[in-house]
């Protein structure tokens, strides 16, 4: 199982900035996605999450609103479009499969990560 992050960057407050993430190693459309993030000196706090089908997606409250998880299971890749960024998006963002379809259930391998920072 291998996921890879890809996008992240320096962004302004109120910017936006897209996140994707490559997966391989097992069958893309069959799992639930989810994307978490770490910010510095703290915990990782899961952001967001996506059903196999992208029939249902869910959100952290503080970024509801501003983030839009979506994906493309012809590519393998699931998406992380962040509107409206906050000097506390600052993180780093990681993107995780699902050992099974749902967002509730435990991540089977989280990528390396990309680095977002949300500063003037």
């Amino acid at each position: 199982v291998q996921v890879v992050e890809s996008g992240g960057g320096l962004a302004q407050p109120g910017g936006s900035l897209r996140l994707s993430c490559v997966a391989s190693g097992f069958t893309f459309s069959d799992k639930a996605m989810s994307w978490a993030r770490q910010a510095p000196g703290k915990g990782l706090e899961w952001v967001s999450g996506i059903k196999s089908d992208g029939s249902a997606t869910y959100y952290l409250d503080s970024v509801k609103g501003r983030f839009t998880i979506s994906r493309d299971n012809a590519k393998n890749t699931v998406y992380l479009q962040m509107n409206n960024l906050k000097p506390e998006d600052t993180a780093l963002y990681y993107c995780g499969n699902h050992n099974y379809d749902t967002v509730y259930g435990p991540v089977d391998a989280w990528g390396q990560g990309t680095l977002l920072t949300v500063s003037s």
